[in-house]
């Protein structure tokens, strides 16, 4: 299977103009992380993010006195990243690989370069990976809940 089926095949870029496929291709490559790995910590330069196909990734962040503690696991068919859009441009949460993975990796600058050379795919990705920040931002927010003895909140519209 070649980076431009997998695209295709991915949830997250479901219902994207077929031309606008093989350009996002360009800046994509595969990428496989084993157990254990970690791809990056909080507070580090974000200059990827992926589309993982197989496997688990489990999202964290330090928390003082109890160490890294995991907010949510991104499994098939999920984003991991999305920090390279927004200055200053670093990971807010850091990531490490549960199970072994597969994803297909971009190249942040190359797609921002390209977002900023067409408007209608810069404003579909944005729109999309701003869906990806609410979750995260909820999955977080619940997991401090759950951490100092609170109930999980429901989710609010945003």
């Amino acid at each position: 299977m070649t980076t431009l089926d997998v695209l295709r095949a991915h949830p997250f870029l479901a219902g994207l103009p077929e031309p606008w496929l093989p350009r996002l291709a360009g800046y994509a490559r595969p990428v496989v992380w084993h157990p254990g790995h970690r791809l990056f910590r909080a507070g580090q330069p974000a200059q990827r993010c992926w589309l993982v196909r197989d496997g688990q990734v489990a999202l964290d962040f330090a928390v003082p006195g109890r160490g890294d503690v995991e907010i949510e696991v991104i499994g098939p068919g999920g984003v991991l990243g999305w920090s390279w859009l927004f200055p200053p441009y670093r990971w807010q949460f850091g990531a490490v690989a549960v199970r072994r993975s597969t994803a297909v990796e971009f190249n942040a600058a190359g797609l921002r370069r390209l977002m900023e050379s067409d408007d209608a795919l810069g404003r579909q990705l944005t729109t999309r990976l701003m869906s990806v920040v609410v979750d995260r931002l909820h999955a977080a927010r619940g997991r401090l809940m759950e951490l100092y003895g609170y109930p999980t909140p429901e989710p609010t519209a945003g």
